[in-house]
């Protein structure tokens, strides 16, 4: 049997997460800014011949309308590669971005690639949750089934429930998600994988009958919040269940995003000289109760573990989504992970959550901290819906 070869990452971008409908991202369609993703990620790799480039591979939770008819080829069209490479759009729900990296990088480990380009998009503002237009089985409303038609808040209640995360926790996490992320861009932490997104501002000039257009930058990440307190957060009420805990408080912000890695062979990074930036390890998805979905990375995160042949120790850095409070603190208790190694520069309840593009964004940010932190190992999981855990390791090359 073939042995398996390595896979390096030697460019990771994303682009500043919008807040949904009413963000800087709100009139960006996803088509085209999954296009200036591609567009920064290839200019870190100058020597690369676009050509050479296999496929590209893109998680898009709700592909559909304005990110739908398959987002990967157009984008990568509309960014002006090559008409021979290859795109195509996956969708596991939160996890797909990190799922589009671990499928591109297995190309790459069984020798079927060289060169391939792996990320996520969504924008919620155009393709809200769930979709425009679903259309439910009535199958899942039966009593057995009954836990596939809860929604995302109504698990994180039961996970509240089930694993004994009082309210008080719950807003304590989301003030600390805050607190990290806005010390994180004080101190520049994200400069190194974050782009400027081009922007169009139009408005109709009646003068001349036509509409002008202007670029702006948008350059930040609009979620963190300075005025968050612990006593604004006690005031929020819960929104999923009559006497529950999980608020608009404590929970991931919808949002806006993209986020894109490059990913190739040995073979390539000597023949285009790269230099390589992390290895990949890992993968593993797992699946637990529907009904309790969020508490999906306690049996994600052992199963990457075994796969890398790692301890939990042994990583130094841990992107931990925060879908919701409750959740994540449910599964830090589990697993008893180290806090001071979970989302060092806040998760997603300060940065949104694009669905299917936060694997791939937090990934850029696992990476680009092992650098600048001098570290060994970062993981990122997440819980995924229907009743999922997802979780991928990186080594620091």
């Amino acid at each position: 049997m073939k042995a398996l070869q390595d896979a390096y990452i030697v460019a990771a971008t994303r682009a500043p997460v919008g807040k949904s409908g009413r963000g800087a991202l709100r009139t960006t369609r996803p088509d085209d800014l999954f296009a200036q993703t591609l567009k920064h990620l290839l200019s870190q790799a100058p020597s690369l011949d676009p050509s050479a480039i296999e496929d590209v591979i893109v998680g898009c939770a709700m592909p559909e309308a304005q990110q739908g008819l398959n987002v990967a080829r157009i984008a990568l069209l509309l960014a002006g590669l090559p008409n021979t490479v290859g795109g195509i759009t996956i969708n596991r729900f939160c996890s797909s971005g990190l799922n589009a990296i671990a499928m591109a990088a297995d190309r790459i480990r069984v020798g079927e690639a060289d060169i391939m380009i792996a990320g996520g998009v969504e924008s919620m503002s155009m393709v809200p949750m769930s979709g425009n237009t679903p259309s439910l089985s009535p199958d899942i409303f039966k009593d057995e089934n009954i836990g596939i038609a809860y929604g995302m808040g109504l698990t994180a209640e039961k996970v509240a429930q089930q694993w004994k995360v009082s309210r008080e926790a719950q807003d304590a996490f989301a003030l600390a998600s805050h607190q990290k992320a806005l010390a994180a861009q004080a101190a520049g932490e994200f400069n190194a994988e974050l782009f400027a997104v081009q922007v169009a501002q139009r408005k109709m000039n009646l003068a001349l009958g036509e509409v002008d257009v202007s670029w702006q930058s948008f350059t930040q990440d609009e979620g963190p919040r300075a005025d968050t307190s612990l006593e604004g957060l006690a005031k929020l009420r819960a929104v999923f269940a009559a006497k529950g805990s999980v608020t608009a408080g404590n929970s991931s912000q919808t949002s806006d995003g993209a986020g894109a890695l490059l990913i190739v062979s040995e073979k390539a990074l000597k023949q285009f000289n790269l230099t390589p930036l992390a290895r990949f390890v890992s993968f593993a998805i797992k699946g637990v109760a529907p009904e309790i979905m969020g508490i999906g990375p306690k049996e994600a995160i052992p199963a990457a573990l075994r796969l890398a042949g790692l301890k939990q120790d042994a990583i130094d850095w841990i992107e931990l989504n925060e879908a919701f409070a409750a959740q994540a603190v449910a599964v830090m208790q589990e697993l008893q992970l180290d806090p001071a190694k979970v989302n060092p520069l806040g998760g997603a309840i300060a940065l949104g959550h694009p669905l299917g593009a936060t694997g791939a964004i937090r990934s850029a940010t696992a990476i680009h901290a092992l650098h600048r932190r001098n570290l060994k190992y970062s993981m990122v999981t997440m819980c995924v819906g229907t009743g999922m855990g997802a979780a991928g390791i990186f080594e620091r090359c």
